[in-house]
């Protein structure tokens, strides 16, 4: 059986003088996230080896929450643990995600720094993915002078 709701009723909706969380937890999904996403997001943040960055959403995706980096961000802006290396993850363009200048945005950057991350502007140069995947792991085919005259038979 399926119900249907009028438009007004389906509005993920907060009165208007509501602030957005409100809006947010009507959906089903708190902004918080579960405890046990918690752990998985804290998990992947602890395993990101000093001088490496890691974007939020690759942070959610490799904690098997694709699709929520700002849960990863809302988790981080409330962090009151110390040895978490909050500042080894950033944007997905490689910035800093904090207000530049400001005093969150410099700390960040010089504890990359300390870790040998080279750190311009606010900026981390990451490498760009392999633009050949196969390339990448099985290293280049020899070409048709090459030892095994070009590409391999199947």
């Amino acid at each position: 059986m399926v119900v249907r709701r009028n438009a007004a009723a389906s509005r993920a909706g907060a009165p208007a003088g509501q602030p957005a969380e409100a809006r947010v937890r009507d959906r089903g999904t708190p902004p918080q996230g579960s405890p046990d996403a918690h752990a998985r997001i804290l998990a992947v943040i602890h395993g990101i080896p000093a001088g490496q960055v890691m974007g939020y959403g690759a942070v959610a995706a490799k904690a098997g929450l694709p699709g929520r980096a700002r849960l990863v961000a809302r988790m981080l802006a409330g962090n009151a643990d110390p040895a978490l290396p909050w500042h080894r993850v950033l944007r997905a363009d490689g910035r800093v995600a904090l207000p530049e200048g400001s005093a969150g945005w410099h700390e960040q950057c010089r504890r990359l720094r300390a870790e040998g991350v080279e750190v311009d502007r606010g900026r981390v140069r990451r490498p760009a993915p392999a633009a050949d995947l196969d390339a990448e792991i099985w290293g280049p085919v020899d070409g048709p002078g090459g030892p095994r005259g070009g590409r391999p038979r199947r």
